[in-house]
């Protein structure tokens, strides 16, 4: 993987313009301007609520002060375990130069549909959970198990700190695949269709049964139905070439939580 780093480097700094408004209902006296805020593609949107709630906070009626925070984009509550990055691609799947509006609510939480993540420690609980499971996908679990607390938490304060090098100097052994294998058991993979919030998995091995490193295209027949056919694929807002490796597509474009966070394009037979 050494000779691709600038790959990873291009995917860590990749980052989303967020403009921030109040919602007016929760506001009191004068209306507050926008919070602009640049944000890691990677991150999560708990790991900024703290800055965001303070710019907001005077500006909001004090029996919804203590309320717990969330966000919506033009009336979509946001997932808040899901990445910045994922959410974007969902809701903005055009990419332009302007910022991306959210408002930030005080009150009116919606248990219905959002996981409530009102601390740092629930959201890094949740990442951890995926970063087991994904390892159980690409090597049984081996990996992740053979590390140490120290090696846990490193991973997790390089994300919250943005800190490349500190994060990959552990993340590079969830990327390798196991001992004298050459490739990972299976490919930590959720799919999105849509603006749909849902994703679905699927068990996918980088290798056919032929013994040969799959591609995209391979995956993209594997998705498809005798009604609905997988045409395009896309992550961190690139479309993804059909010929590019499974297992190289794992190693570079997963995201922190090391599952490939794919929005596939179809269209009926």
């Amino acid at each position: 993987m050494a000779h691709d780093r600038e790959v990873l480097r291009m995917i860590w700094e990749g980052q989303i313009g967020i403009c921030f408004q109040a919602d007016r209902d929760e506001i009191v006296g004068i209306k507050p301007e926008p919070f602009y805020l640049m944000i890691s593609r990677l991150s999560y949107l708990p790991l900024v609520t703290d800055k965001v709630r303070k710019y907001f906070s005077r500006y909001i009626s004090a029996e919804h002060q203590d309320g717990a925070v969330w966000f919506d984009f033009n009336g979509t509550p946001l997932r808040l375990h899901y990445p910045i990055g994922v959410l974007y691609d969902l809701l903005h799947p055009e990419e332009d130069s302007t910022p991306w509006y959210l408002t930030i609510h005080f009150s009116k939480f919606p248990e219905d549909t959002l996981v409530k993540l009102n601390s740092k420690e629930l959201l890094e609980s949740h990442y951890m959970s995926c970063l087991k499971e994904a390892d159980v996908l690409k090597h049984r679990g081996l990996v992740i198990s053979a590390m140490q607390k120290k090696d846990h938490n490193q991973l997790w304060l390089g994300l919250v700190n943005d800190k490349f090098d500190q994060f990959w100097a552990v993340n590079r052994r969830l990327m390798e695949p196991y001992g004298d294998q050459e490739s990972f058991k299976n490919i930590p993979l959720r799919i999105y269709t849509d603006d749909d919030f849902t994703y679905t998995q699927k068990l996918i091995s980088p290798i056919s049964e032929g013994g040969q490193k799959k591609s995209l295209a391979d995956l993209m027949a594997e998705l498809s139905t005798p009604v609905r056919k997988a045409v395009g694929c896309r992550t961190h807002a690139i479309d993804l070439h059909e010929e590019t490796q499974l297992q190289w597509m794992s190693e570079h474009l997963s995201y922190p939580d090391n599952f490939l966070h794919l929005s596939v394009d179809y269209k009926d037979v």
